[in-house]
């Protein structure tokens, strides 16, 4: 499905009265890894053991086979195949569905247990744009949300949408050799928690709708409800598709948000949306 109209958030209106350091200790680390990422893609490539992966029947992930025919030519038969270092960096800490599900560590392996690439898969991301796009949403939303609720439970809450946001995606897609990687799920939980704290928030928006282009003043409630909306329909079209967005772990982890706020949330913090719901229906 293709979408001709965006609405990207650039700033809210809503001042935070401490510091969030859990949200820019996130981004900080975020751009490291990153800038580390860039830094491994400079490097050349190195082997990896692509027979492993072959026998639980899938393809090695960064496998290029006009790069292995080439590296044949001068090693004669070979199990092992070229991958870029950066690739062989996200091979390793990323979450990929078929090792999680079989509980194996696949080559190129780490040093600590597989199922631990579920928080080191949060700290990666695939380009510049996948960067900048959750970063600014996290810089945007996370302030707040890192008020209402305390920077120790709302580094909690973080990790734990990210976890359950990967666990979503993997229900739909546990066979599959690709790497799951990015901040997008355990984000979406924030966004879910913006949702239900401040729902009149108002957000600084450019608003692009084939060729209108406009900066407008637009409500929580409304700009998350619409790209909540946006994710669903994308998950429902991608269904059946390799689709490389995992749009179930954007729904998981901002479903994940709603459910986690209520126990996170300062005391004396309310959920300003459910408030607006009781009075509405009593």
């Amino acid at each position: 499905m293709r979408y001709n109209h965006y609405m990207i958030p650039l700033r809210d209106c809503r001042s935070s009265n401490r510091f969030p350091a859990v949200t820019v200790a996130l981004i900080i680390m975020n751009l490291l890894i990153f800038l580390y990422q860039g830094y491994l893609g400079t490097r050349g490539t190195v082997l990896n053991d692509g027979i492993p992966w072959i026998q639980h029947e899938v393809s090695p992930p960064a496998f290029d086979l006009r790069s292995y025919r080439t590296h044949l030519l001068g090693d004669g038969a070979s199990r092992l195949y070229p991958i870029s270092r950066a690739n062989y960096f996200i091979s390793q800490y990323a979450l990929i569905p078929i090792e999680l599900k079989n509980g194996v560590d696949l080559p190129p392996t780490i040093p600590f247990p597989i199922w631990l690439t579920l928080f080191s898969s949060m700290f990666l991301h695939g380009g510049i744009i996948h960067l900048v796009g959750n970063m600014l949403y996290l810089w945007i939303f996370g302030d707040n949300v890192e008020e209402a609720m305390g920077h120790v439970k709302f580094l909690i809450f973080y990790l734990l949408c990210g976890i359950i946001a990967s666990f979503s995606q993997l229900l739909l897609n546990s066979a599959s050799s690709i790497p799951q990687l990015g901040a997008s799920g355990a984000i979406a939980g924030v966004l879910a928690a913006y949702f239900m704290l401040f729902p009149y928030s108002r957000i600084l928006t450019l608003v692009v709708v084939f060729f209108f282009v406009r900066l407008v003043a637009v409500p929580a409630v409304f700009l998350l409800g619409f790209w909540f909306i946006v994710q669903v329909l994308s998950a429902a079209s991608s269904l059946g598709s390799n689709s490389g967005i995992a749009w179930f772990a954007h729904i998981g982890g901002f479903l994940a948000g709603v459910l986690l706020v209520f126990p996170l949330k300062k005391r004396d913090t309310t959920l300003v949306l459910l408030q607006i719901f009781r009075k509405r229906y009593q």
